[in-house]
């Protein structure tokens, strides 16, 4: 149809939502289905969270907001930052969004220009190069090595710049490698972006789940340089339960901050207002459903890992962080999309094909499940390795 923009015609569907729901259509025929593609927690929003948004609701918290978010959750927020990130943002510089996806799409819309690109270190989660794209945007792919944990260097975040090279996307903990970057890494990067003044997209959604003895570091806390040249995403759907919420945030230096609250105004105008009340008491509630909940997943990740560690011709990267893993299926003699689709029609097992983040050597799997269907889904995709 010629009245289809050309980037339109240029951006390709989420693969993630097509394989959930390929699954979720097969449960609803009565199939059995072993769910490892899922990219939420599998656990129901805390009641509190619940009750404040019931509470906002009758109190007749149901009109337009600030196009940034209601100022008591901006300055907890604020506040998330100073004692979470060692970062001080006043709320004017915070935004919040329909969810953490719309904050990233909103800090791309505000700095990318037509033609501009943008480097994107691979695997990467699926909605970054089709937002640069619908930006007028190039993604610049950065080809990232299974021998260094999935994550980019400085040398080549380097050799991929050109004139044009406007912003760097980071993801830390990363979807779907789980890949933490260290203090030291980010800085080389950071030294790299400083010299061409290069914005960086810190997406931090994952920033909770981190496991063992890791931390998650801010870029932007690691010098006032960075700090004036990045913007921190964030959100409340992993951490809390709180996918179907859709509530993110932006955090930036002032100008750019601005920027994206013009971008809100005239798009959503705000996220919905009584679930911005069920975020603040999100902040300010008892925060041992996160601890619990990263305990549990912890738990998981060793299964997975000891399972898939006695798998023959896959190999696999110790994930440090968010609720996944992406295993090399090269061994397989299968592409991507033929393996997950084989997988999944055969074995009823439902995964995420690696071309979906750009990688077509590997599938994601999930660990945000019950040990039951990680264990029967596991011992059905150490049978399909078997016999392929």
């Amino acid at each position: 149809m010629d009245s289809i923009s050309s980037r339109i015609q240029e951006v390709t569907p989420s693969l993630t939502l097509a394989v959930t729901n390929q699954a979720k259509a097969m449960l609803a025929r009565g199939e059995e289905v072993y769910g490892l593609a899922g990219g939420e927690p599998e656990v129901d929003t805390p009641e509190h969270i619940k009750a404040a948004a019931i509470a906002a609701l009758q109190s007749g918290k149901t009109k337009y907001t600030p196009a940034g978010g209601i100022l008591e959750l901006r300055e907890a927020l604020s506040a998330k930052f100073t004692t979470d990130n060692n970062l001080s943002y006043d709320a004017k510089q915070i935004c919040v969004t329909a969810g953490a996806k719309m904050a990233c799409f909103n800090a791309i819309l505000a700095v990318i220009e037509e033609g501009d690109e943008v480097i994107i270190p691979t695997p990467y989660w699926v909605s970054y190069p089709e937002m640069v794209k619908i930006a007028g945007g190039k993604p610049v792919l950065v080809e990232t090595k299974e021998s260094n944990g999935w994550k980019m260097t400085a040398e080549q975040f380097e050799a991929a710049m050109t004139p044009a090279t406007k912003m760097v996307i980071l993801n830390s903990p990363g979807n779907p490698t789980g890949a933490i970057y260290t203090e030291q890494e980010l800085r080389d990067i950071g030294e790299v972006a400083l010299s061409e003044d290069i914005v960086i997209l810190s997406d931090e959604i994952y920033e909770k789940l981190v496991y063992g003895d890791h931390k998650h570091i801010s870029i932007a806390s690691l010098s006032d340089e960075l700090y004036n040249l990045t913007i921190t995403v964030n959100g409340f759907s992993k951490a809390y339960s709180m996918t179907g919420w859709r509530l993110g945030y932006t955090a930036a230096p002032k100008p750019l901050a601005d920027a994206i609250d013009k971008i809100q105004n005239h798009t959503v105008s705000n996220a919905t207002s009584f679930c911005q009340y069920a975020a603040l008491a999100a902040l300010q509630g008892d925060q041992t459903f996160i601890s619990d909940l990263r305990d549990e997943y912890d738990i998981k990740r060793q299964f997975v890992l000891a399972r898939l560690k006695g798998i023959n011709n896959i190999r696999v990267v110790e994930p440090k962080g968010a609720f996944y893993f992406f295993v090399y299926t090269g061994g397989l003699g299968l592409k991507s999309m033929n393996l997950t689709d084989k997988l999944l029609s055969r074995y009823k097992v439902a995964t995420v094909p690696g071309i979906a983040f750009g990688y077509d050597e590997g599938i994601r799997l999930s660990y945000c499940t019950t040990l039951d269907v990680l264990n029967e889904g596991l011992s059905r995709f150490e049978q399909f390795c078997r016999e392929h």
